[in-house]
């Protein structure tokens, strides 16, 4: 059996079925992030709903994010933000960034999005011998677990998953807007035969409207996966996007970097060269 300590930066990802998803038992989910103080809700609400959620705590919380007058609750989480990440978000915002730091940056920004949502998934104790000897008592990620990328711009996430689980499964979506009715229409699905045993990590970079996302995760229920059992992870959200997907999904986890008004849209064209 493989175990993995409370040191070890990754985590095993395994395609085999969940053994615990159908039993009703349940790990709490670890919170990441801090969010403004509900208690000042008088000061938050004479703000400007257009502050983008930008906070400078350095320890996780398990306080809900409020934007303006629209609380989203503990499901959306946000990355502790330090300098680093600060600094990716602005480099890929820039205008004059080059393809290769746009491509790079965006990667390195996409991994530690995608290692905190490993961190999401549930696990159990266990204990090993060191090879002195000595018994350890550390951790073991569950097994069952699988990817699912919107395309095209999700699939930009791809690799930085399979860095932290080699053996992990990926399905796809690809989702377009109609041309006449301008609504999200499905053009393709492809999953894990067993995705409705397994937790969804649900990889789209950037929340504009939240309707692409929707679309998605209707498609995922229709292959019996529970709200619950998806994380959703996104590099940049907007508060109309992040606030649109929990109103329909309250069960389902958005995990981000940053909830601003105005999202990078540009990200999936600068990344694959095609703007």
């Amino acid at each position: 059996i493989s175990c993995y300590f409370v040191f070890n930066t990754t985590m095993p990802c395994h395609n085999q079925q969940l053994n615990n998803v159908n039993t009703g038992q349940e790990h709490p989910m670890k919170q990441v992030r801090f969010a403004n103080n509900n208690n000042n809700s008088s000061s938050s609400s004479s703000s400007s709903s257009n502050v983008p959620a930008v906070l400078s705590d350095s320890e996780p919380t398990d306080a809900t994010i409020q934007l303006g007058q629209d609380n989203l609750g503990p499901q959306l989480k946000l990355l502790p933000l330090n300098d680093q990440i600060r600094e990716l978000q602005t480099i890929i915002r820039d205008k004059t960034t080059s393809r290769g730091d746009f491509v790079f940056c965006a990667d390195r920004l996409i991994r530690l999005v995608v290692e905190e949502g490993l961190n999401q998934l549930p696990y159990s104790e266990c204990t090993v011998t060191t090879p002195t000897g000595y018994k350890y008592e550390g951790v073991k990620f569950e097994r069952g677990n699988c990817g699912v990328s919107i395309m095209r711009s999700g699939e930009a996430m791809e690799q930085g998953l399979r860095d932290c689980c080699r053996s992990i499964r990926i399905g796809k979506i690809l989702i377009q807007s109609d041309e006449e009715t301008q609504k999200a229409k499905v053009y393709y699905a492809k999953f894990p035969p067993d995705v409705y045993r397994r937790k969804v990590l649900l990889m789209y970079p950037i929340l504009s409207t939240g309707n692409t996302v929707i679309e998605a995760v209707r498609v995922l229920i229709e292959h019996g996966v529970q709200p619950r059992h998806i994380i959703l992870l996104s590099l940049f959200s907007t508060p109309h996007g992040a606030k649109s997907i929990i109103q329909e999904f309250p069960d389902i986890t958005i995990l981000t970097t940053e909830v601003h008004p105005v999202a990078p849209t540009h990200f999936g064209q600068r990344y694959f060269g095609t703007d």
